[in-house]
């Protein structure tokens, strides 16, 4: 390899894919295609005259080498945040993750912050994996579904309901009505194992016997498009489905649900900026609280009533 100076920005998609574990992870991280990450890499390891992670077919793993240089990757961007920080010193950073979908919600309201709190720079970021706040990759974060991390301060918002859904191009091929409790002979659009968990995975593999799985998704807007195409019945987020006019919900009722909280280091909870932040994070996830929960709602063609999936078994 031909050694060089090696550029910080190469330095920072290390630590992502390290944290990851794949590419495909450091880059949806990172905000950027799964080829940036690896080219990043390249340009790190030929500046540095080492391989810092294999690359196998189920992911990377950080080489021997690559272990050691971790922890003064590590120091060396948490210096940088810090002379960042110190250099904004008139004003105070937050940074603000969101689930995948909710981003909207906080766009439209962000220039309003901004006019009420100039003095704070509000950072959001919008993804599926969840920020690790103890590792300082956000200062808050609404998350979806339990909080076991007793470190963390957990205020709950609001809950988030799912129903099964179908577009207008999947119902050309299947009219209406669609007993949501037999779906033998349907086409589906399953889940990710890592998404085992989530209230329409729990739905598919109690309902979906004799039912065809025809794609299977990692988020969720990824089975809203999906959907939109007609591949399939869709069992997700009512949130994401009910704004789009193409989705017809099959059934008035919630067929699972999870709470969402706002989350952050016990710590921070009492500085000005956050305390802020927390007031507006409640406000706009309050006056969107009955589409994220789902209502149940009257159809506009029949369908049977169904209670929820139990999520403690």
């Amino acid at each position: 390899m031909t050694t060089g100076e090696p550029d910080w920005n190469d330095l920072r998609y290390f630590l992502a894919t390290a944290r990851a574990g794949t590419l495909s992870g450091a880059a949806r991280a990172a905000g950027v295609r799964h080829t940036t990450v690896s080219r990043r890499l390249a340009a790190l390891e030929a500046a540095l005259g080492v391989a810092l992670v294999v690359r196998r077919p189920q992911g990377v793993e950080v080489t021997p080498l690559g272990q050691k240089l971790l922890p003064l990757g590590e120091d060396l961007e948490r210096a940088i945040e810090a002379m960042t920080a110190l250099a904004r010193s008139g004003t105070h950073r937050v940074r603000l993750a969101l689930p995948t979908g909710f981003s909207p919600f906080f766009t439209e309201r962000t220039a309003a912050f901004r006019k009420a709190c100039p003095e704070i720079s509000l950072e959001l970021t919008s993804g599926s994996r969840p920020v690790d706040l103890q590792h300082g990759e956000a200062d808050l974060a609404v998350r979806i579904g339990p909080v076991i991390d007793e470190t963390l301060v957990a205020r709950k918002l609001c809950v988030s309901g799912w129903s099964l859904y179908a577009s207008r191009v999947y119902l050309d091929r299947h009219p209406m009505p669609i007993d949501p409790h037999r779906l033998f002979g349907h086409d589906i659009i399953g889940f990710h194992e890592n998404l085992a968990g989530v209230p329409g995975a729990r739905w598919v593999e109690a309902y979906g016997n004799g039912a065809t799985i025809v794609f299977r998704v990692a988020e969720m807007t990824e089975m809203l498009a999906a959907a939109l195409g007609g591949a399939g019945l869709a069992a997700m987020p009512c949130m994401l489905a009910e704004p789009e006019p193409r989705m017809v919900r099959l059934t008035p009722d919630i067929i699972g649900s999870h709470p969402v909280s706002l989350v952050y280091r016990r710590e921070i909870g009492d500085e000005a900026p956050v305390r802020a932040v927390i007031r507006f994070v409640a406000a706009v996830i309050k006056d969107h609280a009955e589409l994220i929960s789902g209502e149940p709602r009257r159809l506009p063609e029949s369908g049977s009533r169904i209670g929820p999936v139990d999520l403690a078994k």
